[in-house]
């Protein structure tokens, strides 16, 4: 099965060097690019694609703002939301924070390796976060110690809310009382960035078995993808003991 995949960057040559990487791989292919996040999110509803890989600083509606209206606003006939890829050029930028709160499946650094940048893609396409543990973790951590408002909206954005804001629900380690001890272990290991297959291996599951565990916990926290579930479990303390 090809990977749909929408590019959206400002700069031309940025979005060509990307398209041309993706081309080359036989699984994934470019069905379109935008140049700013408003006609990101045209595009998008109108070609459906898999995958939306997404500048942050973009001019007018920037790529924070696009990812929160995009899967905000996604239209119910038209079958599941594209997964947000978040593009950046710092790796500790808080426009990069404000897109996860606002439902982005990962990010990855514009100097990352071509063949990192394809695998990222096919890692958020099924579903997955883009979470390496040697810089994601980091960005959490950096996140996690913002003030709440500013770490919600991130500067200038208007999306996303933060993990543990819904009316009513319960926050922090509170919120983790909701979850079995076996879906805490998943937890975990959800947010020291490991895939399913390597959860699958360290707690003799099966990957069926985890994948079904992580939507379970999904849906108990009420939160979007396993970036949310990796940034609750820091701001529960949940690596901490």
């Amino acid at each position: 099965m090809t990977i749909r995949v929408l590019l959206v960057d400002d700069q031309d040559m940025v979005r060509a060097a990307l398209r041309a990487v993706l081309d080359r791989r036989e699984d994934l292919t470019v069905v379109g690019e935008a140049a700013d996040g408003e006609r990101a999110v045209e595009a998008a509803v109108r070609l459906r694609p898999d995958v939306v890989v997404m500048d942050v600083r973009m001019p007018g509606v920037n790529g924070v703002e696009a990812t929160g209206r995009l899967l905000a606003d996604w239209p119910d006939d038209a079958g599941p939301a594209p997964r947000v890829l978040v593009l950046t050029t710092f790796d500790l930028d808080e426009y990069v924070h404000a897109a996860l709160r606002a439902g982005a499946s990962g990010f990855l650094l514009k100097n990352s390796p071509a063949e990192e940048f394809a695998q990222a893609v096919r890692v958020v396409a099924a579903g997955e976060a883009m979470l390496a543990p040697s810089v994601t973790r980091r960005l959490i951590g950096v996140f996690t110690a913002l003030p709440a408002g500013r770490a919600a909206a991130g500067p200038g954005a208007g999306a996303g809310a933060a993990a543990g804001d819904g009316a009513g629900r319960p926050s922090g380690r509170g919120r983790l009382d909701l979850l079995t001890e076996r879906e805490l272990d998943v937890l975990l290991l959800v947010a020291r960035g490991h895939s399913n297959q390597r959860i699958a291996t360290e707690l003799g599951l099966t990957q069926a078995n985890v994948k079904s565990r992580v939507n379970r916990i999904l849906v108990r926290l009420g939160l979007e993808n396993r970036v949310q579930a990796a940034i609750l479990a820091h701001e529960a303390g949940l690596l901490t003991g």
